[in-house]
């Protein structure tokens, strides 16, 4: 099947968007733990196959006959054997070595934005370190790192909306001062789509939405379209680290210390040196006008 690109990851938040973009025009395979998650059922021409990336067999099986790969396996809290470098690096390395055996054309590998191999957070050397490993397995991979992504039940606006539900309170990451480029997940599998069909892409896109926005604002976007009123209080980071190392203990931590460090650093697209959604020529959307989409 020359037109066949297996989509690692298919089943999760961001996969799912990918395998619906790619569906009108190509034959599209769900590769994950659970495949039958991310496929639509009146969606032709999408099959699944059990797969984890952490599984040379297993992966060499899924890439098999494809003419494109995807990499949107996500992992954002560690927990036994499902950790930052056997996912990220590990596994990414391994979904780009059997794409190379297996002569796939293309691949596309999503990581993220402010990724750096010094990085105080594991998560975020661990992302870094699997593009480089990315790299050298798959000379021409393509990396796309999108900002923060949001949509219908994301982590963030969904989270954001059920604080303020409920909170008289809401505590800021330090002084809400972080700058945020918050991207439509939608866009985003846009951007792979187009990516694959680029005759000549570039090595790195990073992809952020129109609107470039601090924390405090955005909480103040969400209150506003709610129409609620909450007094908004900062609170120190040192505070947070505490809290979030206690939280990271639970079954499903609602925050982790190295998703702490990531609101330390602005979240935004690079100034110069990489590709953009204008490059691939599609005008992303911006928060204040998809929050309708995202909170239903």
């Amino acid at each position: 099947m020359p037109d066949l690109v297996t989509v690692f990851g298919g089943s999760g938040f961001l996969g799912r968007a990918v395998v619906a973009a790619l569906a009108p025009c190509w034959t599209v395979r769900v590769a994950a733990r659970h495949p039958n998650r991310g496929i639509d059922p009146k969606a032709a021409g999408v099959s699944g196959v059990e797969a984890d990336i952490r599984d040379g067999e297993m992966v060499g099986h899924a890439v098999a006959g494809s003419a494109a790969v995807v990499n949107a396996v996500g992992l954002y809290s560690e927990r036994g054997g499902e950790t930052f470098a056997a996912v990220h690096v590990e596994g990414a390395e391994r979904v780009a070595r059997a794409a190379s055996d297996a002569g796939v054309q293309r691949l596309v590998h999503v990581s993220g934005i402010g990724v750096y191999s010094e990085s105080p957070s594991a998560y975020v050397r661990a992302r870094a370190d699997g593009e480089r490993r990315v790299r050298e397995a798959f000379e021409n991979a393509v990396i796309v790192r999108p900002s923060v992504i949001i949509g219908p039940d994301d982590a963030l606006l969904g989270g954001l909306d059920a604080v303020t539900r409920l909170a008289p309170i809401i505590p800021l990451f330090g002084r809400g001062d972080t700058r945020l480029q918050p991207v439509f997940v939608h866009d985003v599998a846009r951007a792979v789509s187009a990516v694959l069909e680029h005759a000549s892409p570039l090595p790195i896109y990073e992809l952020g939405g129109a609107c470039t926005c601090t924390y405090r604002e955005l909480v103040q976007m969400v209150l506003a379209h709610r129409g609620r009123r909450r007094l908004l209080a900062p609170f120190p980071l040192f505070a947070w680290n505490a809290i979030a190392t206690v939280a990271s203990l639970l079954p499903s931590p609602p925050l982790t210390p190295d998703q702490l460090e990531l609101m330390r650093a602005d979240n935004v697209v690079a100034a110069e040196g990489v590709g953009t959604f204008a490059d691939l020529g599609i005008t992303p959307g911006a928060v204040d006008e998809l929050l309708d989409r995202c909170l239903s």
